[in-house]
């Protein structure tokens, strides 16, 4: 795609005040996850990361779908071998696994379709926000292609038996199904989709970046934990994070009825 002369980025990044966007940007392939698109994200995630204004991040898409997974016109043909495929699915799982490990919480803006990896990107979000005509599939097995690497966040987002049905049927859920397995948190109208989407980033936004980052890195380490090891690992966590500036400052505008003046630490 090109404007005034220029090759447009496959992945655009915008700020809003505390809020990233992160605009998945080719809507003629509907946001099919090229090698250059998977590349180009990881750049704007690390930049993200290393901004301290941004609190929070939402990936959206561009045209009629959110994301239609990997890009098969670049994975047929004899010249193909080992090495080319593990460089499209290990950028892929580099690209997810940074989603995971980023400080700033992740929401995924879905509208049309997110299937096969783009389903992936929605499980790997943090959370999910979709418009009432959204459909969600792992689509592979119809095509001999499983979809083993989106099987590893959908399955520790809807669980085992949800997430095998999506993988052995290939089939479409809806919105609302997808909102029953947990694979998405909210449903909203279409025309109400964006401005759905900047109302909750904003609201998470309001807290500290510090507060932020450490509940998300807690969170995660003690959900793979079993119950005894878990709360070890969150005890020990709140007792540090009372310890944190923000945390003495938060507590004292609550009792002191004020807002919170975050410095971020």
């Amino acid at each position: 795609m090109l404007q005034g002369g220029f090759k447009m980025e496959p992945v655009l990044l915008d700020k809003d005040g505390p809020v990233a966007w992160l605009t998945l940007n080719r809507p003629e392939k509907r946001n099919a996850l090229s090698l250059e698109l998977m590349t180009t994200m990881l750049d704007k995630l690390k930049i993200i990361e290393q901004d301290q204004d941004i609190r929070v991040v939402v990936i959206r898409g561009n045209g009629p779908a959110f994301c239609a997974g990997h890009d098969l016109k670049k994975m047929v043909g004899s010249d193909l071998d080992v090495k080319d495929f593990h460089k499209i699915f290990s950028v892929c799982a580099e690209m997810m696994q940074t989603l995971f490990k980023l400080p700033q919480p992740v929401i995924a803006q879905v509208h049309g379709i997110a299937t096969a990896a783009g389903c992936q990107l929605v499980a790997a979000c943090d959370l999910a926000i979709a418009e009432t005509g959204a459909q969600f599939a792992t689509p592979g097995v119809k095509i001999g292609l499983f979809c083993s690497t989106p099987s590893v966040p959908l399955v520790r987002v809807v669980g085992r038996r949800r997430a095998l049905e999506m993988l052995l049927t290939g089939r479409f859920i809806s919105a609302e199904e997808a909102e029953r397995f947990g694979l998405i948190n909210r449903i909203v109208a279409p025309d109400k989709l964006v401005e759905q989407t900047g109302n909750w980033a904003m609201e998470i936004a309001q807290y500290s970046r510090y507060t932020l980052a450490f509940g998300k890195r807690t969170f995660y380490k003690q959900a793979d934990l079993d119950t005894p090891s878990a709360y070890n690992y969150a005890t020990h966590a709140i007792v540090m994070n009372c310890l944190a500036e923000d945390a003495q400052e938060g507590m004292s505008a609550f009792l002191e009825k004020r807002k919170p003046e975050w410095k971020n630490r």
